[in-house]
């Protein structure tokens, strides 16, 4: 099935690599114009959207700094008067020891939680407002697996901070369903990035593959297709929900 996205503007965080950077690709194959985020590998973002085209441009901004994702917000909406879908897909993985001094591991915790979630609050606040004067507007948020199952010690925070993430979004599309907001979860399990690789440095890849159902670790590339088909609004009736793609390693 061919999805047809010209004509929508997409703003994509996170979008120089990994899951992002596929993500971007394959809406900008349906014919979407992306502004592609990124915080420091201007060169994957600048290819990015020289190969997609589109009149897709590339933005640099520190999530972890709010002054910084307000002003990203606003340079999207000054280059292109308007975005119709936002997918906050930018994420760290920081391993914290938790038997760390209390003054590095709250300094860890903190910006985990500024990245992962209040960046993502502050653009969808961002959005909605935005989308509302316009009717309507789709929000996508990548999750993870870890929001439902937790993750290990040194992970703490970002399972928290992925699941906050899911609540984030089951509000929004509780409270602005009617004026045509939607908002969707999609939760990877273990995926082959380079955040992963750190995961996989520390632990081995037998911890990553042991629970998986499927015969290889999730891919960039298994994840955007769903992202494209939930841009197309052809699943607007699934507003507030959670898609899993973890390869039948964690099914609830």
């Amino acid at each position: 099935m061919y999805i047809n996205l010209a004509g929508l503007t997409v703003l994509v965080t996170g979008a120089s690599r990994g899951i992002g950077h596929a993500i971007a690709s394959r809406l900008g194959e349906a014919g979407a114009t992306i502004a592609a985020h990124y915080s420091s590998h201007r060169k994957g973002a600048e290819g990015l959207v020289y190969e997609i085209g589109n009149d897709s441009k590339s933005f640099k901004a520190d999530l972890s700094n709010m002054e910084e994702v307000r002003k990203l917000f606003i340079r999207v909406m000054d280059e292109y008067e308007g975005i119709d879908v936002l997918i906050n897909n930018a994420g760290v993985a920081i391993k914290s020891d938790p038997g760390k001094d209390h003054e590095s591991w709250l300094s860890d915790w903190e910006k985990t939680m500024a990245v992962n979630l209040t960046a993502p609050a502050l653009l969808s606040k961002m959005a909605v407002q935005h989308f509302l004067k316009r009717g309507g507007g789709r929000i996508i948020n990548i999750s993870s697996r870890a929001a439902f199952r937790g993750d290990t010690m040194e992970y703490q925070a970002y399972a928290a901070s992925k699941g906050g993430l899911v609540s984030l979004t089951r509000s929004l599309a509780r409270a602005y369903g009617k004026q045509g907001v939607k908002a969707f979860n999609i939760a990877p399990g273990f995926t082959k990035t380079d955040m992963a690789q750190d995961f996989i440095d520390a632990y081995g890849e037998d911890f990553a593959t042991k629970d998986i159902a499927l015969e290889r670790l999730t891919e960039p590339k298994d994840i955007a297709p769903l992202v494209v088909f939930l841009a197309s609004g052809m699943a607007d009736h699934a507003t507030g929900g959670t898609f899993d793609m973890n390869a039948g390693s964690y099914v609830h």
